[in-house]
């Protein structure tokens, strides 16, 4: 069984990434139709829409192509490198839209935004 360190991951914005990257996220989550009919013993469900959200914390940079990108409402082309972008590596990509920015610092430490992005369209796994 394979595993790998946070740290050899990385998130690109288009064909940059994301420079001053702290951690990410990337939620897939699938709806269901419920298909009980009377007479059945036991609920039971088909599979519906599926459908992927996530989130990026970075130290905020401001001269960073992929940070500058990710402007509020913008549609943004994400992908995601969980093992790195080495060849044979798998990655997720999809477009997304910025739903969120929130820019935060404390007098002791750096400047650091959070970025969240709702999927629209499907999310793949490929390989480098």
């Amino acid at each position: 069984m394979a595993t790998h360190n946070g740290s050899e991951g990385t998130v690109h914005i288009g064909t940059d990434p994301i420079g001053e990257l702290k951690s990410y996220s990337l939620e897939e989550t699938a709806e269901t139709l419920e298909n009980t009919s009377m007479g059945d013993l036991a609920r039971t469900y088909s599979p519906s829409l599926t459908s992927f959200s996530g989130s990026v914390d970075v130290f905020w940079d401001e001269t960073d192509t992929a940070q500058i990108a990710l402007t509020l409402g913008s549609t943004v082309l994400i992908k995601i490198y969980p093992e790195g972008v080495q060849s044979g590596d798998k990655y997720y990509s999809g477009n997304a839209i910025v739903t969120g920015v929130t820019r935060s610092a404390s007098f002791d430490g750096l400047v650091e935004a959070s970025i969240t992005v709702q999927g629209t369209g499907v999310l793949t796994l490929a390989t480098v």
